[in-house]
């Protein structure tokens, strides 16, 4: 993050004890106030860029032909070394236009799902049946009950791997599935049937992507004053289920027909606070400067604004040239989505088998969103082989560790009778399906120096001596 951008994010939380450096693992600062009986540990915040689920710059993958093969682990392997876990899996489906979806095909999309949970990434989730907007790329896509029925097919895949799909775009209508281009979805009871069958397929703590902020509001009648709420956020209903992405982003005024008005705009910034929004740049203008003027935000401030959680790494080269040019790529890269760092822990100073041990932490979010899908969080206790001694449920949900806000997280648990010598408690942020738990590569590293355990997903807290 450049310095004009940290201030900014500094100057927006409390005031917080972190500074960035080397320091090879979290150590007790100076001791605290007698009549605490806490010690206090303080953590170093990374500007290092590092993979983490759900979340970055993306890889574009199209797939058309049923050729039965997943995701390379080379393009895996390639991906997490350049802090990228997401790609886009856009099914053209052209060839079944007035057909059933042959079995071929059906078990390419499954290898495809099968090789993201073999190599620890996951997907933004698009089906389409053409990549051409001229006449001689018709039909841009099939009829309301072909799409129905090729839904009713694709349904199994999507519940059996809905570990690995991040959202699911609405896709379907349209060149590219981005509802502009068709034929045959050209009212909103048709289109507002489609998403209504998507929400059905897709279980309740997966999200649906509409493509502008106009469709959510005209389908379901919404307005600016219905805006999702922090007690409506992450609930198994149509309002809050509903995210959006843009395919122009920074592209100007109303980047190409995605904003009708200024209520658009300020609908998707409230909106997003709470559903996922992602996209792609398409067009060079001013709009994608790194910093804006009185006329236009500029791509930091308005990814901020919108809380972006994902971009095409690849489109458009012109964009992402200008990024690394003024200077701001590597912040974007680091705060789409979340970014969560530890800036202090305190923790019981005279810890003793069978007794309360508090565990105070506070912590901010430099991204420009929050986590977004359900997210375990747990208190893992360990002894000096690594083995887990006991684990228990943090009181506090990802998902509202707002950007922008420092949260103090404050829990006393019980440590377990009978234990003796050296142990350490660690923070594990895994994936709640059952499928991905225990694998480190789908569990949330924090932004700190020393703190990552690799092999098994955990951020180091403190360790102490009983």
């Amino acid at each position: 993050m450049n310095t004009f951008s940290r201030n900014i994010l500094l100057a927006a939380l409390l005031p917080l004890a972190v500074a960035c450096g080397k320091n090879p693992d979290p150590e007790p600062g100076p001791g605290p106030e007698p009549e605490t009986g806490l010690v206090t540990v303080t953590y170093q915040g990374t500007d290092e860029n590092f993979p983490n689920p759900e979340r970055g710059f993306y890889v574009a993958s199209e797939i058309s032909n049923a050729d039965g093969r997943g995701i390379s682990e080379a393009s895996l392997r390639a991906a997490r070394l350049q802090g990228r876990t997401l790609f886009l899996l856009e099914f053209h489906m052209g060839a079944y236009v007035a057909s059933d979806i042959s079995e071929e095909y059906l078990q390419t999309i499954r290898a495809k799902f099968q090789s993201l949970r073999t190599g620890g990434a996951k997907c933004i989730l698009r089906f389409c049946y053409s990549n051409g907007s001229s006449v001689a790329d018709k039909p841009w896509d099939a009829t309301p009950a072909q799409v129905h029925s090729h839904l009713e097919q694709l349904k199994p895949l999507i519940r059996e791997y809905a570990d690995v799909i991040m959202v699911l775009q609405a896709g379907f209508i349209g060149s590219w599935g981005e509802w502009y281009y068709t034929d045959n979805f050209k009212d909103n009871a048709s289109r507002k049937a489609l998403v209504d069958a998507l929400l059905e397929a897709v279980p309740e703590n997966r999200q649906i992507e509409l493509r502008t902020p106009a469709y959510k509001m005209k389908l379901y009648g919404y307005t600016l004053a219905d805006t999702l709420k922090r007690e409506e956020a992450h609930q198994p209903t149509t309002k809050a289920r509903l995210g959006g992405h843009n395919d122009c982003y920074v592209s100007g005024a109303n980047d190409v027909g995605t904003y009708n008005s200024a209520n658009d705009r300020k609908y998707w910034g409230a909106e997003t606070l709470w559903t996922i929004m992602g996209g792609e740049t398409c067009e060079l203008t001013a709009y994608c400067n790194c910093v804006g003027t009185d006329k236009y935000n500029g791509a930091l401030k308005d990814m901020a604004i919108n809380h972006f959680t994902y971009l095409n790494s690849g489109y458009h080269k012109d964009v992402l040239k200008r990024w690394q040019e003024q200077g701001c790529m590597d912040e974007i890269k680091r705060r789409l989505g979340y970014r969560c760092v530890l800036d202090k822990g305190e923790f019981t100073k005279d810890a003793a088998a069978g007794k309360p041990f508090e565990v105070k932490l506070t912590l901010h979010n430099e991204g420009f969103a929050t986590v977004q899908n359900p997210r375990d969080a747990e208190l893992v206790l360990c002894d000096a082989t690594g083995k887990v001694v006991k684990t228990w449920p943090l009181n506090s949900d990802p998902r509202y560790w707002m950007p922008a806000e420092e949260t103090v997280i404050d829990q006393t648990i019980t440590l377990p009778d009978g234990i003796s010598g050296a142990h350490t408690l660690y923070l594990n942020l895994p994936d709640p399906c059952e499928t991905l738990h225990d694998n480190p590569m789908f569990s949330i590293r924090l932004a700190n120096e020393g703190v990552w355990n690799e092999e098994t997903g955990y951020n180091k807290l403190y360790s102490f001596t009983l």
